[in-house]
């Protein structure tokens, strides 16, 4: 039997100095010490080098260590390099400031005094002022004179302009306070001066003043936006609150109106095709044109055309309106306004694709056969002219035979082949067939002063699904064509659902005896039969609610998945270059892939074309937060003089702390709080999104259809609280009895699964 080797006895490691060690040595020794002179003196290798990092780390979080030196002082003295908080300017118009990270232990922080540049700008860039964060390099006092130094760096200039709430200071005196509305923002002071005619409770915009060293900031009121409660002043408190940009810096503006109209080089003349646009009634700005007619060469089969602006000759890489649009990711939707991602000179006017102008486009022109197979494409830099801008209606109006002055003429050679080709294409996405979830989508209508007139379900035209269709078309030719030319390439990627949601998925459909198929990979249409089984059924809410809820979110990359809920293997985001980052890319990656000309990707490659998939993947959803938050706000003050009312709705939300019910009327979210329902303990089933009386065995379950009450509507917050009026559900198998009410609450243990109910 082989002898078993012996273990090397290993030495075992030095122990950390304390912190008191450490400053003894800092404070004894004549030259600059950092990580690497103490590891030595205290004999650190290895591995315990991590253990004396984190020390000095939480150490410079305390102030003793200041970067980017990493040099260790005593406390109570200020590092060679520092953060400070410029607060005033002296008589000289030298800058004073003070360190922003500072031991109240060590006494009053030390001033110190930042020389200000002849020129007061530094490398063309305005120089820093009061209330700016700098990091700047200073010498140690001499005598008892401040600090001096000069600014390295501008890490956080004052905002030239912010939002808040108007108080006016109660003792009549003038002037008052500015509250946030978010709590990133600070609170400031209105002298009496800087008021104006800002009435108490007005959201207002604000201009900050010079930070003083004591108290609050002050503001000037620049701006009455007005009651809190309109559709512009709640807008804009959502963008403040999810930090979303919505003012464009001078240079960007100023670089959109030096723009000029682009000229014919590189290009196709398209001016004779008679393109045409389609949108809501009330759009601004038209960035996609269509075409079609009969393929010649293929019975049955049909060309279509797609034009989208060429956003990208406009908006180089590298330009100020570039680094904004990056910035904002996309265009933000609210019900009375557009933040949008360009200057109105690009969106609205040099990219907007106006009737009879010339406008300079991207184009992709592609032949189908007869059961809606794309057979190939081919892209073009054009310049086209559109042939008229026609709205989703008035197109359906002409094709269901009620055309107007502006659509008869445009009926037989324009119309009519588009919706011809659009059967075609039809018939090849029901071959395909997409995950079709029944999720009606709700249009708000404003008063003049910006509160809710009405809410309503739009009607879902063939003129929607087309252009739907042929986007998704020209988006797919525009993956298709990058992929084949090895070119960097952001594809919107949807994964499919992951294990743990579809397994809690079948658990659910086994309750309804619907099944999921266990073996092999799940594809959109077996979630379309379970959604066709339970068409026209009580259970159609719920089980499209719940379907909804099991896939995965959509997001940017360049790592392609495919897009599960497409049912397609490659897909890029081609179409709308004045709304979306993402397209301008693509825009981009064809122009330099193809030799189209100026405008191209420049230097961008894959991993830097990553990151910023990842940023705007981040805004997209910033965004979508910024407009539900808005919804919501616009909608609680709309009911807020309705409570007391009955509404009808449906439960689109199950938790162990209530039920949220989605209003039939008005598509708002309210809360039913657990300890409502009734005076016994409700199990939270979250396989069944149901909420279950232990006692009389009455449920509430996602889907089902209810009668509540409005017992408060917070429009600052956004929130409805309700009441639940319907009776609930009995399950079988439940306990008897009937469902108390209004019962006085009794105390007893909650049941396990349960939760205590609350009066």
């Amino acid at each position: 039997m082989p002898k078993a080797k012996k273990q090397k006895q290993k030495k075992a490691p030095p122990a950390l100095p304390s912190r008191q060690d450490i400053l003894e040595f800092v404070q004894g020794s004549d030259a600059k010490v950092g990580k690497r002179e103490i590891a030595r003196a205290f004999g650190i290798t290895g591995a315990e080098r991590i253990g004396l990092k984190r020390m000095l780390r939480q150490m410079a979080d305390e102030g003793l260590i200041a970067s980017p030196h990493k040099a260790i002082r005593p406390a109570g003295t200020l590092p060679p390099v520092t953060v400070l908080r410029i607060f005033d300017v002296d008589e000289d118009g030298d800058l004073i400031a003070l360190p922003t990270d500072w031991d109240e232990a060590a006494g009053d922080p030390p001033r110190v005094r930042l020389a200000l540049s002849p020129s007061g700008k530094r490398h063309g860039k305005p120089a820093a002022g009061p209330g700016d964060r700098v990091l700047a390099r200073i010498a140690p006092p001499s005598g008892n004179g401040p600090y001096e130094g000069r600014v390295m760096k501008l890490l956080e200039r004052v905002p030239e302009r912010a939002i808040g709430v108007f108080r006016a200071d109660p003792g009549g005196r003038g002037g008052g306070r500015i509250v946030p509305v978010n709590r990133r923002q600070r609170e400031f002071i209105v002298a009496p001066a800087d008021a104006g005619d800002a009435e108490d409770g007005e959201l207002v915009a604000i201009e900050p003043r010079a930070r003083n060293r004591l108290g609050l900031p002050s503001a000037r009121i620049a701006e009455r936006v007005g009651d809190v409660t309109s559709e512009k002043a709640i807008s804009l408190i959502a963008l403040e609150e999810h930090n979303i940009p919505y003012v464009f810096p001078p240079r960007v503006l100023a670089e959109a109106e030096e723009a000029s109209p682009a000229g014919m080089a590189d290009r196709d003349d398209w001016r004779d095709m008679q393109l045409i646009t389609i949108d809501p009634a009330d759009a601004r700005d038209h960035d996609d044109a269509v075409h079609a007619r009969p393929d010649p060469e293929r019975e049955g089969g049909f060309i279509v055309t797609v034009a989208i602006a060429d956003v990208a000759w406009y908006v180089r890489p590298g330009s100020a309106m570039d680094k904004e649009a990056e910035k904002r990711g996309n265009s933000v939707y609210f019900p009375g306004r557009v933040v949008p991602m360009l200057p109105e000179r690009i969106s609205n006017d040099l990219c907007s694709l106006r009737a009879g102008e010339d406008r300079p486009a991207l184009a992709v022109r592609m032949h189908f056969d007869g059961a809606g197979r794309k057979l190939s494409h081919r892209f073009h830099r054009v310049m086209m002219r559109s042939a008229a801008a026609l709205s989703y209606e008035e197109t359906q109006a002409a094709i269901d035979g009620h055309p107007n002055e502006r659509t008869a003429p445009l009926l037989e050679d324009v119309l009519k082949p588009l919706w011809a080709a659009y059967k075609v294409l039809h018939a090849g996405r029901e071959d395909r067939e997409p995950l079709e979830l029944d999720v009606p989508e709700r249009k708000v209508v404003l008063t003049e002063t910006g509160a809710i007139d009405r809410i309503y379900v739009p009607p879902r035209l063939d003129a929607h699904k087309l252009i739907e269709e042929f986007m998704i078309q020209a988006n797919v030719a525009a993956a298709e064509e990058l992929e084949g030319k090895d070119s960097p390439l952001v594809y919107r990627i949807h994964d499919e659902p992951s294990f743990d949601k579809l397994e809690a998925l079948r658990d659910f459909l086994g309750s309804l005896d619907l099944n999921l198929p266990k073996k092999g990979s799940l594809r959109p249409a077996e979630f379309n039969r379970i959604l066709r089984t339970v068409a026209d059924t009580a259970h159609s809410m719920l089980v499209n609610e719940v379907v909804l809820r099991s896939q995965s979110q959509a997001q940017y990359s360049t790592q392609n998945i495919g897009h599960f809920g497409l049912n397609l293997r490659r897909y890029a985001h081609f179409t709308s270059p004045i709304r979306r980052y993402a397209d301008l890319l693509v825009h981009r990656a064809l122009i330099s892939a193809l030799s189209f000309g100026e405008g191209g990707l420049g230097k961008m490659d894959a991993p830097a074309m990553e990151k910023v998939a990842a940023d705007i993947s981040l805004a997209e959803r910033r965004a979508m937060a910024a407009e539900r938050d808005t919804l919501d706000r616009l909608i609680a003050a709309w009911l807020s003089d309705q409570v007391g009312a009955h509404f009808w709705g449906r439960i689109r939300g199950v938790t162990r702390a209530g039920l949220f019910v989605e209003l039939e009327e008005t598509g708002a979210d309210g809360f039913v709080p657990i300890g409502t329902l009734g005076a016994e303990y409700f199990a939270y089933d979250e396989a069944l999104h149901r909420l279950t009386g232990t006692e009389t065995g009455l449920s509430y379950q996602l889907g089902e259809r209810v009668e509540v009450r409005l017992l408060e509507a917070t429009p600052f917050a956004g929130d409805l609280k309700l009441e639940m009026l319907s009776q609930g559900t009995k399950e079988k198998g439940g306990a008897g009895g009937r469902r108390r009410l209004r019962g006085p609450t009794q105390r007893r243990r909650p049941p396990k699964g349960g939760r205590r109910r609350r009066k």
